[in-house]
């Protein structure tokens, strides 16, 4: 067994198994000259020196989360059927899913498509057996009224789920959600 080196690395340099940040085997190995720094603030004071304060780059729009995306439809889902309910206009729910289903696809940012994309079936579903389910409380027979209820309302809607989900899918693909497809396949695959 070869003697063991007890000796540290030079002063001011890190072993050889340690890289320096950025650094690659192959890269020049030149060194920055480290900025010059005054010995404190001024009026001589010591502690931490200020930072600049962080801001978000101006991207001009405001930008929902998959989650607030699919609140967004869930929302506009009851909110439609409530209409629907109160006006007696089967087409209100609809229409909403649609215009959210919009909405949110514009809206959202970018790398949160791919779970926008699978779940407005899901939030409408959702959003309309919780608004049936309210609106069906006193009646006598209440599981009945309700699975009429919901029965009814998902065939008047289905034309217009389809709309709405195939708009989503659409205007992501423009959007970049095959990008999201193959960073989901590489992560699964352990490539990433």
């Amino acid at each position: 067994m070869p003697p063991r080196k007890t000796d540290g690395p030079e002063p001011g340099r890190a072993p050889y198994f340690v890289r320096p940040e950025g650094r690659s085997r192959n890269a020049p190995k030149t060194r920055k000259p480290a900025p010059a720094h005054p010995a404190g603030p001024p009026g001589g004071a010591s502690g931490p020196r200020p930072t600049a304060p962080r801001t978000r780059p101006a991207t001009g729009a405001a930008r929902l989360t998959g989650r607030g995306g699919v609140l967004v439809i869930a929302l506009f889902s009851v909110t439609g059927t409530v209409i629907a309910h109160v006006a007696a206009l089967p087409a209100a729910p609809g229409v909403a899913f649609t215009l959210a289903c919009l909405l949110t696809v514009s809206l959202v940012r970018p790398g949160d498509l791919l779970s926008l994309s699978v779940s407005p079936p899901i939030a409408f579903f959702v959003a309309v057996v919780a608004t049936e389910s309210v609106l069906a409380l006193g009646n006598e027979g209440f599981a009945r009224v309700l699975l009429l209820a919901l029965a009814s309302r998902l065939a008047q809607v289905a034309p217009w789920l389809f709309l709405g989900t195939a708009l989503v899918l659409v205007i992501g693909v423009f959007r970049g959600l095959p990008g999201n497809l193959r960073d989901l396949g590489d992560e699964l695959n352990g490539r990433k």
